[in-house]
């Protein structure tokens, strides 16, 4: 166990960095609508699984269609559900919501829990020049018996490749006032490995399911804005490195800006979709034609598929766009209490201690949206969607495209304060370590240290403010 405590001087500089921020007396005009026009009145256990709000009662038909295809579960093939068939022979998972309760986000797997479920493992050896190809693809380079994802289930006659389990030891943080928060450090391990002993220098990383709501907002943010936020060389001498990730766009076959997933590895919603039908339920589309298995893998490569007769892959084209387009229209919640004084104190603490320099507050969508009510619309997802280094702490060790062992694409907050009213739980950050809102901001090292540190010097009134602020969001 570590103890943490802030240091008089350090008390001090973020005292004095208080200076320059702004001071709210009244909500933004606006404000309370995350998600511009797209903005739904909802905040219970199903705030995040409603169609954007200005979606025409027509269009609200193909919403329906592609939810079904995301929430029921797929089967095994040959069966004679054929539009759903071709789960396997490796996955996680048999359907998309129960990785994305309620269209939420996921936790780490229980201590007696049989499967990870809604948390899964990505694998990865160190780069090498003779793997070009496949970084330049997939951003690293595959673990050679288990690939990219550690899949924990299988149909009948293949071995699932391994199961996880997650332990955690404590670590005390304590602030200036004495008030003492326990973290939890998490120790991943994979055991009954199904397919032989992995590469010695495999590279783990555990990433929970994040929630779907505004997906298609964030597809529509411009370049350029995301852009224009990057500063790697921290020409304002602020200490945030904000980096763009740079990915493989397969069905452009280009490489173009990310910005979904943990680490912003994957360019738009369509890919994003397409990679997790392969890998969280090995299902073939036309982007990703082959199931998920290696060389080593015989029995999963000699099982029967769900491919149609004329070539049509398991997950056909028009089931991907039916999906796609609901993804991309989950709609965000309204924030509630915009005006709330306490709210509006802790709105001012949020920007003292400098979290907006990568939460950014807010973006204009371009007028040339994927979906037309996506488009021109003020949002508010206080994400910067680039790269920071959030230091050691947080740190997975393992690259992906551009980003390193200790970046993180800065997690859109709208929507937090209603996390535990849909997904039943608290847990936040890439690996569900931090149980509540302030552990995850105690976690914040590297480029958020010195914001951290600030908050750190905050009295319970403060720390109440802050959170009821974040809760908001």
């Amino acid at each position: 166990m570590s103890l943490l405590r802030l240091s008089p001087l350090l008390l001090a500089t973020a005292l004095a960095a208080c200076d320059d921020a702004p001071r709210f007396t009244q909500a933004e005009p606006g404000e309370a609508l995350s998600g511009g026009k797209a903005t739904v009145l909802r905040a219970d256990r199903n705030a995040y699984s409603l169609p954007s709000a200005n979606l025409s009662a027509e269009r609200r038909l193909d919403f329906a269609v592609g939810n079904s295809f995301f929430r029921n579960p797929w089967v095994i093939a040959p069966a004679t559900t054929t539009a759903r068939d071709g789960l396997g022979p490796l996955f996680n998972t048999n359907a998309c919501q129960n990785c994305h309760v309620r269209d939420g986000r996921g936790h780490p797997p229980e201590p007696d829990a049989s499967n990870a479920v809604s948390m899964l493992v990505r694998l990865s050896i160190p780069d090498q020049p003779a793997y070009a190809k496949e970084i330049e693809r997939l951003g690293v380079v595959p673990e050679p018996v288990y690939g990219t994802q550690l899949q924990d289930m299988a149909i009948p006659g293949v071995a699932p490749e391994g199961k996880v389990r997650v332990t955690y030891q404590p670590e005390t943080v304590t602030f200036a006032d004495g008030h003492s928060v326990e973290l939890r450090r998490p120790t991943l391990q994979i055991t009954r490995l199904g397919y032989g002993a992995m590469h010695p220098d495999t590279r783990f990383s555990a990433r929970v399911a994040p929630p779907m709501i505004g997906l298609g907002l964030l597809e529509a943010i411009p370049d350029a804005a995301i852009l224009a936020n990057a500063d790697p060389d921290d020409r304002n001498g602020d200490g945030i490195r904000g980096r763009a990730n740079q990915v493989w766009d397969d069905a452009q076959g280009k490489t173009v800006l990310g910005r979904f997933g943990w680490k912003a590895g994957q360019p738009n919603v369509n890919q994003q979709n397409v990679h997790a039908f392969a890998g969280d339920m090995g299902l073939t589309s036309t982007l990703q034609p082959k199931d998920d298995c290696t060389q080593a893998q015989t029995d999963c490569l000699a099982a029967p598929n769900g491919d149609g007769a004329n070539g049509e892959k398991e997950v056909s084209d028009n089931i991907l766009r039916l999906v796609t387009f609901y993804t991309r229209n989950l709609a965000v919640p309204a924030r509630r209490d915009v005006n709330a004084p306490q709210v509006l104190a802790g709105k001012n603490l949020f920007f003292e201690a400098g979290c907006q320099a990568c939460h950014t507050p807010q973006f204009t969508t371009t007028a040339d949206a994927a979906e037309p009510e996506l488009a021109n619309q003020l949002i508010r997802p206080y994400s910067d969607l680039l790269l920071h280094d959030m230091g050691p702490g947080l740190a997975d060790n393992r690259s992906e495209f551009a980003a390193s062992g200790q970046d993180w694409r800065t997690p859109p907050l709208w929507g937090v304060g209603l996390s535990e009213a849909v997904s039943g739980h608290s847990q936040l950050l890439h690996d569900g370590r931090a149980r509540n809102l302030l552990e995850a901001v105690l976690w914040h090292g590297g480029e958020a240290q010195r914001a951290r540190d600030q908050v750190l010097t905050f009295n319970a009134e403060q720390r109440t403010a802050l959170l009821a602020f974040l809760n908001s969001l």
